[in-house]
C-alpha cells in the first residue's frame, strides 16, 4: 500500500487553547530529514504514540516517532483533561455483542490506562496538576437508574472504585442544583493533556528515542518486511510500523479512513475565579453528565472553570464556541453569568460506528490503534501497552481487539455524517424529553 496525502496541520502550532497558553515549556524538536532505520517507527505524537513508544522504549527498543505538528498538537493536547474510565461501548453492550468471555476481558482492563497514567506521572515526575476522582452526573431519575445499573454491573465485574451519591452528596462535588444524584469513581480524575503528552514526550527521549516534529507524513508504505514512512523531506525504514494518527490521520492510510469519523467537540475557559471554584466545586474532581450529547467541566490549576461539550459530525469547528457552550455552562452555574471567558477551542476525535476501540495489522509489520470515540485519554494508554505487548511477541490481548469485527459507518464517506446527525437528534431529544 503506498498512499499519499496532502499536511493536515497547516503551520503545526498548537491551537489557541488554555492548554497551549499554559503549557510547560518544551524544545522545539527537528524535522524530519533525510533516511533513517530504526526497529519502530511511529506515526503520530499523541497519547496512543507516545504510550506505544515509551512501553518500547523502556524494553530496549529503538524508536522514532513522526509527528506532523507539535507534540499533542491534536486531540491528546486539547482535550478535557478528564481520566475516565470505561470504553465509550458499555459493558453490557459488549457483553450483549461480543459475548461473555469478551466482556470479563474488557472489564479486566476498563481501568488499566488510569493506572498507568498515575505510574508515568510518578516514575517521569511529569508536571501535570494529575488530581484524583471523577464524578458521572444525572440530570433525571432515568439516568440516576442508568448510573446505578451502571455501577451494579462493574461491582459485578470486581470494579469497586466507584459509589453512588445521592442528590445532597453531589454538593459535595459542584454547587449546582441541576442534578439528583450520580456516582463518583476514586480511580478517574483530571488534568492537564497537553502537559502529559509533553512530559511523556520528554520520558520518550531520556529512554533513547527519537521524535521528529513538524514533518507530516506523504506517504506510507505497508507492504513487504521492512515497512516506511515519508515526509517531504525524509524517509524512515523499520522493522515494525505504529499507525498512531487517529482523528487527524486523513487519508494517509485509505485502509484505515473509512474505519473511524472525525467528531470535534469544544471546550471553553474562564477567567481565573479565586475563591469561587472552591465554593463551585468543593471536592475539586471533575464533572460529566450521562446525556448523549453531554457536559463535562472541572477546575484548572490556576482555578479557571474549564466547560466542555457539544459534537459536530465530521469535525469542522462551530463558528462561536463560546455561545454555543455558555447557556449549558451557566444552567449549572447562574452564578458565572457575568464571567469573562478567555479562552475557546476545539478538537477532534475519531468515532468508531460500534464505539470500541480498534487495534489491528495491516500487511506483516504495520499495526494501528484508533477509534477511542470520546474516552481516549485512559483507552490510548491502555491500548499503547498492547501494541508493545504484541510488537515484543506477546499477541494475547492484542489478538482479541484485533479479532472484533468493525462495522462501516451506513452510507459510507458519502453519508456517514448525515446519519450519525440523525441519530445524535434522535438520543438528544430522548434527553430533553428525560426518557
Amino acid at each position: 500500500m503506498n498512499a499519499m496525502r496532502h499536511p493536515y496541520a497547516g503551520t503545526g502550532d498548537h491551537t489557541g487553547s488554555y492548554y497551549a497558553a499554559s503549557a510547560n515549556p518544551a524544545p522545539l524538536r527537528a524535522e524530519l530529514a533525510g533516511t533513517h532505520e530504526t526497529d519502530i517507527a511511529v506515526l503520530g505524537a499523541g497519547y496512543s504514540g507516545l504510550s506505544t513508544a515509551l512501553h518500547l522504549a523502556e524494553r530496549g527498543h529503538k524508536v522514532a516517532v513522526v509527528e506532523g505538528a507539535r507534540i499533542g498538537w491534536g486531540a491528546s493536547g486539547r482535550n478535557g483533561g478528564q481520566v475516565v474510565n470505561g470504553l465509550n461501548a458499555s459493558l453490557q453492550t459488549i457483553r450483549a455483542r461480543y459475548g461473555q468471555d469478551t466482556a470479563n476481558f474488557v472489564a479486566g482492563l476498563v481501568t488499566e490506562g488510569g493506572d498507568i497514567i498515575r505510574e508515568r506521572v510518578a516514575t517521569y515526575g511529569i508536571q501535570c496538576d494529575l488530581k484524583p476522582g471523577n464524578v458521572f452526573a444525572a440530570l433525571t431519575d432515568a439516568q440516576l437508574r442508568e448510573i446505578e445499573a451502571r455501577w451494579k454491573l462493574w461491582r459485578g465485574y470486581g470494579i469497586d472504585s466507584q459509589d453512588m451519591l445521592s442528590a445532597d452528596q453531589m454538593r459535595d462535588h459542584v454547587a449546582s442544583d441541576r442534578y439528583v444524584g450520580g456516582m463518583i469513581d476514586r480511580k478517574g480524575g483530571h488534568m492537564h493533556p497537553l502537559n502529559l503528552a509533553l512530559g511523556e514526550a520528554a520520558a520518550l527521549e531520556s529512554r533513547g528515542g527519537t521524535i521528529f516534529e513538524m514533518s507530516p507524513v506523504t506517504s506510507v508504505q505497508t507492504e513487504g518486511a521492512r515497512p516506511s514512512l515519508r515526509t517531504a523531506k525524509g524517509e524512515i525504514r523499520a522493522k515494525t510500523l505504529v499507525i498512531c494518527g487517529n482523528a487527524y490521520l486523513g487519508d494517509v492510510v485509505p485502509a484505515l479512513e473509512s474505519r473511524i469519523m472525525p467528531v470535534s467537540t469544544q471546550i471553553m475557559a474562564t477567567e481565573p475565579l479565586g475563591d469561587l471554584a472552591a465554593t463551585l466545586m468543593p471536592s475539586d474532581t471533575c464533572i460529566e453528565d450521562v446525556r448523549y450529547i453531554l457536559d463535562y467541566y472541572r477546575m484548572s490549576a490556576d482555578k479557571r472553570l474549564l466547560f466542555g461539550g457539544g459534537t459536530v459530525y465530521g469535525g469542522t469547528d462551530p463558528k462561536d464556541i463560546t455561545a454555543k457552550l455558555w447557556k449549558n455552562m451557566v444552567k449549572v452555574f447562574p452564578q458565572l453569568a457575568q464571567t469573562r471567558i478567555d479562552y475557546a477551542w476545539s478538537g477532534n476525535f475519531a468515532l468508531s460506528f460500534s464505539r470500541v476501540p480498534q487495534m489491528g495489522r495491516i500487511g506483516q509489520n504495520t499495526y494501528f490503534a484508533h477509534g477511542y470515540s470520546g474516552h481516549g485519554v485512559t483507552g490510548s494508554h491502555t491500548f499503547g501497552r498492547i501494541l508493545a505487548e504484541a510488537i515484543c511477541g506477546d499477541t494475547g490481548r492484542f489478538d482479541v481487539f484485533a479479532g472484533l469485527p468493525w462495522i462501516p459507518f451506513p452510507g459510507g464517506r458519502t453519508f456517514r455524517v448525515p446519519y450519525s446527525v440523525m441519530g445524535s437528534w434522535w438520543y438528544g431529544l430522548r434527553d430533553r424529553l428525560g426518557v
